[in-house]
């Protein structure tokens, strides 16, 4: 069972990691780099509704792990629908009809997001069903999650794909999967791999049913929105909305910002600014070991503790990438930055999610893991990546196929909003001791 829900894991991940860090680096090409911080705010926008829609449908409908299936179908069915694009603009060549490429996108991301809350729904059912416990044995699989996502970063940095031939090489290539569109091709084929294995591997997970009338609001999932009504919940929301808005910065930016030091001649030819998503795959690889610490850390200090190490984490984070370069020393700064980002990321995502199965009724579990996904990767990351594009376009322009410019302030910046947030929450959250 933890085998299956483990391999779940990894193909979500994987489906993510194809395109999430360098498909800037193609959006460049193919005339809109001027637009990244708008893909990546796509995917919070659709955040804000989809996923808590999607738990609405698992929690009173239909089985979640089905739901997930077929929400994977829709994702990788559109996203192959970009790739056919970029196959008929050809290498290096700008996508012609750039409306229909992004409501592509579009249509793929609002399908898929939705899928990372469904996903831990169905691995917590599935568990709790066998007997077992959410706080000890779900880090593990989850950690195979990012291990998938490692193994597609590796595999579209290194794959390269010219006239009709397919090969693996470490060598700086135009034509690598991490500068085109065969990323999308990636991601597509993975969804669909998913879809079929949520349908014919994975157990049946139980609607939960309740007894009596079931008001409208219920009938809904709205009342998942009552948890509102507690102070600690309330609170735990909108600090998860404002250190969501630090999620897709580095997603969005830290590959254009590592390759655009191929412009400047004397970091051209470094192997960091010509491998610019291996590198940060070190950010996935730290993410791995993280969340292995995670039950340990829970249990010990609880969620208080666990979030503020992850809010100063990416403190650090956007602060090594402001003072770092791809050559020695200053790539050991963006090394170092990679290596934080596990605690950044997951001691918020992985223990948030815990966090939440533990406070809320078994009757809106799946609405509320999407109503926490609608407050991370929905309002907080489409706020915070808006507003970093704000910023980037601010001090930096693409210049010869790079994206230029000041990026020390940009990542200053960054890293001074993170630091509010963590000394705010610090003062004001104060969880019951027993929780966690």
């Amino acid at each position: 069972m933890k085998f299956r829900l483990s391999l779940m894991n990894f193909l979500e991940f994987a489906v993510w990691g194809a395109y999430l860090t360098c498909m800037g680096n193609y959006l460049g090409i193919a005339g809109l780099g001027d637009k990244i911080s708008w893909f990546y705010a796509i995917q919070g926008i659709v955040s804000i509704f989809m996923p808590t829609l999607m738990g609405i449908v698992a929690d009173k409908y239909m089985q979640p792990q089905r739901v997930l299936g077929l929400c994977h179908l829709l994702a990788g069915g559109f996203m192959l629908g970009c790739w056919t694009m970029g196959v008929e603009a050809g290498f290096g060549n700008e996508i012609q009809n750039k409306s229909v490429f992004i409501a592509l996108y579009t249509l793929s991301v609002a399908f898929y997001m939705p899928t990372i809350a469904l996903a831990n729904t169905t691995a917590f059912t599935i568990l709790k069903k066998n007997g077992l416990d959410t706080v000890k044995d779900f880090p593990p699989i989850r950690v195979l999650g990012t291990v998938g996502f490692i193994v597609t970063m590796w595999f579209v940095n290194c794959a390269v794909w010219d006239e009709g031939s397919f090969s693996m090489t470490l060598a700086d290539n135009a034509h690598k999967f991490q500068y085109t569109y065969m990323q999308f091709f990636v991601s597509g084929v993975l969804s669909i791999v998913l879809c079929l294995y949520c349908f014919f591997c994975l157990p049946m997970c139980q609607i939960e049913k309740k007894d009596g009338k079931v008001s409208l609001v219920e009938s809904l999932g709205l009342n998942a929105f009552k948890l509102f009504k507690t102070r600690n919940m309330a609170l735990f929301f909108i600090f998860s909305a404002l250190l969501g808005m630090c999620l897709q910065v580095t997603n969005g930016f830290a590959g254009p910002f590592i390759t655009s030091f191929k412009g400047t001649p004397e970091f051209a030819d470094t192997f960091a600014a010509n491998n610019a998503t291996l590198l940060t795959s070190i950010s996935q690889i730290s993410e791995a070991l993280c969340i292995l610490m995670i039950p340990f850390f829970l249990k010990r200090y609880g969620i208080k503790v666990v979030m503020l190490m992850s809010m100063f984490a990416w403190v650090f984070r956007f602060g090594f990438f402001g003072i770092g370069n791809p050559a020695m020393p200053g790539v050991i700064m963006f090394i170092l930055s990679c290596i934080v980002y596990g605690v950044a990321f997951d001691f918020f995502n992985v223990s948030g999610g815990i966090f939440v199965d533990q406070e809320c009724e078994p009757s809106i579990k799946a609405s509320a893991q999407g109503l926490f996904m609608m407050m991370t990767n929905g309002i907080g990351a489409t706020v915070g990546t808006l507003a970093a594009g704000e910023i980037v376009n601010h001090y930096c322009s693409w210049q010869d196929g790079f994206l230029q410019g000041d990026w020390t302030s940009c990542w200053f910046i960054f890293s001074a909003f993170a630091l509010v947030v963590a000394l705010s929450f610090a003062l004001v959250f104060h969880p019951e001791k027993s929780k966690g």
